[in-house]
Order: C-alpha cells, then structure tokens, then sequence
C-alpha cells in the first residue's frame, strides 16, 4: 500500500507540476509530499526529478516510472471496481475507434460475438489509419498499431501485427516465383501510400534474419482492401496484413509468396484513458478484447 501511495503522489506531482501544488490537491504537507518521493528514489537507486525552484521536470527514469504508474494505478482502480461492481451488468454505448483493415476483417466479427454475449451494450465503431485521438472523438477504447505516443493513456499489449507477402496464379505464371527477397526488386510490387518507406520493404527470415529490399510500385493506394483487389486481378505480389489475406490464400486465389519471409512485425496495443471507475460495460470489453486478440 505504502507503494501505491507513493506512486500516486508521484502521478499527482509531475500532473501538478511542483510539491506544493501536489500537496494542495492531495490535503497533505509539502513536506510529505517530498518524502514520498525521496522513498521511491532511494528504492530505485535513481532520481526521478529535475527540481527547480518553479517547476519539476522529469529525469529520463522519471518519465519511464510516470507511464508505468499511471498503467498500474488504473489496473488497480479497476480491479476495485470490478469487485464492488461485480453484480453491475454491462450496459451502454460503447464508442471505439481501430484501423481499417483490422477493424473490417477481425476487430468486426468479435464485436458481433461481444454484442451476442452483452444484449444491453451497442457499439460504435470508428474505422480510420490515423492514430486514435480518444478523448477528441469521444471514444472509450482503441486499437493503436505502431509506437505508443501519448503517455497518458493506458496500453494493453496485444499480439503483434504480421503482414506477409501473396500473389494471384496468374501473376506467378506470367513473371515467376521469387525465391529470395531480394528477387522482389524485380517484381511488380503493390504499394500503400501511406507507408512511410513504401519504397523499401523490411522483411524478416526464419531465423529472425532481415532484408530491406528496394521494390518498385506502379500501383499504389491507401486502403489495403484495393491493393487485396489489384493482386486478385494479378497486378503484382501484394504486402498485407496476414488477416485480411487468409480467405483468399485457403481459396487458392491467392498463393504465398516467400512463404517464410514477412515483414517486420509491429506492435499492436489496446488503449483506453484512465479512469478511477470504470463502468461494468468498460471493463468487459477490455476484459474480452484482451482475452480475444492478446
């Protein structure tokens, strides 16, 4: 409890901005407030504040520490509520936000099974690439893929986001089968345009090996439902997520192309704000969102 307590005051420290304003929201001397923060200093064996005679900056650990409290704090803020609210039944609008092609071809049919198992919940589901501005769109939840920016939400880690390389027979017969990477380059190769080294492909072997072949695009989109579309038709090898082209490749439309190379996996994380109590319906979908795709 004593480090809880502390990790609170240090939460509410680097928020305020300096002791004195931490003390005021807190109802406790400055003095204690500076002893909260010496005790975990001492535990870590680091400093976690720059200390200035107006402000407080955090220290490199400080700022790595202030993100793992605020996860942890609202963890426990939530298992508090889960357990006072345990009889509450999940009711509501639950409003959240993913990227297309996860949202369409995954986030989508999971929702549908939520939605069965909650009959007092509806849902609305925001589909955009962009990176989830929750508290702008006034969402509870989102799935973010990529690096974590904004510090002040809470990240549950999901699993890793894989997108492998396929294309139409047709294509294959009429240029061939790569069967190195760097093969690629002379290929026709389906671009996203959104991807910021759309002219490089990362791609990583069996052995975690890694390759960055330089591919040309003659075709490109922002939407990974087109490029499924133009490989279908046989425009060229196409570079997307494992999800959204396994019906087409157990159909024989599509073939695995370097069926043991793909790109380099990024991290995919469920993030919500933090909030001391959490409604029933809030906490069962992160309860299920989690169990379903972590």
């Amino acid at each position: 409890m004593d480090r809880l307590a502390g990790m609170a005051m240090f939460v509410t420290v680097v928020e305020r901005g300096s002791f004195a304003a931490a003390a005021e929201a807190s109802r406790v001397s400055a003095t204690m407030v500076a002893k909260h923060i010496r005790s975990i200093e001492r535990r870590l064996g680091a400093r976690l504040l720059h200390r200035t005679t107006r402000r407080h900056q955090l220290t490199e650990v400080g700022r790595l520490y202030y993100e793992r409290c605020k996860n942890v704090l609202a963890e426990v803020a939530m298992a508090e509520a889960s357990a006072s609210e345990l009889q509450a039944s999940p009711r509501g609008r639950l409003r959240l936000a993913a990227p297309v092609s996860f949202g369409s071809e995954s986030l989508v049919p999971a929702l549908v099974d939520y939605l069965q198992r909650n009959p007092e919940v509806s849902v609305d589901l925001v589909l955009d690439n962009r990176t989830p501005d929750l508290i702008g769109e006034g969402c509870e939840l989102g799935i973010q893929i990529g690096e974590l920016k904004d510090v002040n939400l809470v990240a549950r880690p999901l699993k890793p986001y894989r997108r492998i390389l396929a294309a139409a027979p047709s294509y294959l017969t009429r240029c061939g089968r790569p069967e190195h990477p760097l093969d690629l380059s002379g290929h026709e190769c389906l671009g996203h345009a959104y991807w910021r080294t759309q002219g490089v492909w990362h791609l990583v072997g069996p052995e975690n090996e890694t390759c960055a072949v330089a591919v040309s695009s003659r075709f490109t989109t922002n939407q990974g439902s087109a490029l499924r579309v133009a490989a279908l038709h046989g425009a060229g090898v196409v570079l997307q997520p494992e999800l959204l082209l396994l019906n087409d490749l157990e159909a024989g439309r599509l073939e695995p192309v370097l069926p043991q190379w793909s790109y380099m996996q990024t991290p995919m994380h469920l993030v919500y704000a933090p909030d001391r109590r959490p409604t029933a319906m809030l906490r069962s979908a992160i309860d299920f969102l989690v169990a379903r795709f972590g």
